[in-house]
């Protein structure tokens, strides 16, 4: 018999959590005693896959992962400039560099990004990318977000925003609710240096957050009434303290390094480049030799998975988890 520990936390976490119990790890992840009545039968947790290196090929869209009608999440593949400008309308938008070098372009100023970078766009400000051999997530969350760390840099006016740059009239397209599919409003040509120049007497910049290189816990970046947004990044893990998230579910992608998450929905080996999502009242907890990294938003919203899922969990027995335990 194993025992282990569950913290049941509360959403935004701020606070200390309600509790932290001792559980018998066999109890904690098996099937109820009692049959039938009110109790589900609840799938066993899944995974989709989108890459966390670069892949040559066209330019495409963003590819949705997860959407609701408050916040969508997406990954980006790019090597070149996205054709036009986009700007929101309703939502803040948030961004992590997986891999490759990116520069942003918007009318608070440019910057550079590389990987382990996080940006945030104020709702309505208008933006473009220009990446090389690059990946990144896209998160379209309800405003106004909050930056919960320094930030590592900001954006500044570049005349230039990147070598080889040229003043053109480009597109610049508008979108209301998340941007998702069907929600584009306008698309217009507009002077490109004209925006470039708002910088100039903009009032506010482009924080960039870089956190820190390991945490004994997830590191919360942003902040608000309907997320929290951060890193989780260990160099190892036994596995033996389980989170339930009391008001809120939790998705996940993993950037570097892979781990065993373990769940009272199953348990599913997970390699850079997977999302998946834990729902509310779960407890879960990772287990893992080597360093590890994983992007983590907990939303106490559901938001629906918009992906085909691309590989499916187990039910290992206890023993089994266990065994994964002592290798590490």
């Amino acid at each position: 018999m194993n025992t282990v520990h569950e913290c049941i936390d509360v959403f935004p976490f701020t606070s200390p959590p309600i509790i932290t119990v001792e559980r018998r790890e066999d109890l904690l992840l098996s099937a109820p005693s009692t049959k039938g009545g009110r109790l589900r039968e609840h799938p066993v947790i899944e995974a989709i896959h989108f890459g966390a290196t670069y892949t040559e090929q066209k330019f495409a869209p963003p590819r949705g992962v997860f959407e609701s009608s408050s916040v969508r999440i997406e990954w980006q593949n790019m090597n070149g400039r996205q054709p036009f400008y986009h700007r929101n309308c309703g939502v803040d938008e948030i961004s992590f560099q997986v891999c490759g070098d990116r520069t942003l372009i918007t009318e608070l100023g440019s910057v550079e990004l590389k990987a382990g970078d996080f940006s945030r766009i104020p709702d309505g400000i208008a933006h473009d990318n220009f990446g090389r051999s690059d990946v990144h997530l896209l998160f379209y969350v309800p405003s106004p977000t909050t930056e919960l760390t320094t930030p590592a840099t900001t954006s500044e006016y570049k005349p230039e925003p990147f070598p080889g740059w040229q003043p053109a009239t480009i597109d610049e397209l508008t979108t209301e609710g998340v941007g998702g599919p069907g929600q584009d409003l306008m698309l217009v040509p507009v002077d490109e240096k004209m925006l470039i120049d708002a910088a100039l007497s903009a009032q506010a910049r482009i924080q960039v957050l870089h956190p820190y290189e390991y945490t004994p816990s997830v590191q919360w970046l942003y902040r608000n009434d309907e997320i929290c947004l951060g890193r989780e990044a260990r160099s190892f893990s036994k596995g033996n303290l389980y989170v339930k998230h009391r008001d809120a579910e939790e998705i996940q992608y993993q950037v570097k390094g892979s781990r065993t998450l373990v769940t009272q929905r199953g348990t599913i080996h997970l390699e850079p480049g997977d999302f998946v999502c834990i729902p509310r009242g779960v407890a879960f907890t990772s287990i893992h030799l080597e360093p590890s990294e994983h992007i983590v938003l907990a939303s106490v919203t559901s938001i629906p998975q918009v992906a085909k899922a691309t590989k499916h969990g187990t039910r290992p027995s206890v023993e089994e988890i266990e065994a994964l335990r002592q290798q590490a």
